[in-house]
């Protein structure tokens, strides 16, 4: 079973894992020079920095970035 990502069952760092493994996927193990690839975040450290911090769940993070970078159409 896997364990929850939920800021209520998680230690801030356990949520910076959470977050660096989420973001494994580019090959790059370290995003030490990432500029947030095509997620337009300055850095993408600075994107997830609430949920982190225990402001934002990363559902509501990534609902609010799609509503504000994406359109249809």
């Amino acid at each position: 079973m896997r364990k929850s990502v939920l800021i209520k069952d998680t230690t801030p760092e356990e949520r910076m894992q959470i977050v660096a493994k989420g973001l494994n996927w580019c090959d790059d193990s370290s995003c030490e020079s990432c500029a947030g690839c095509s997620l337009g975040a300055p850095r993408i450290e600075a994107m997830y920095a609430p949920y982190i911090d225990g402001k934002l769940e990363l559902a509501e993070i990534n609902l609010l970035h799609a509503a504000t970078k994406y359109t249809h159409g």
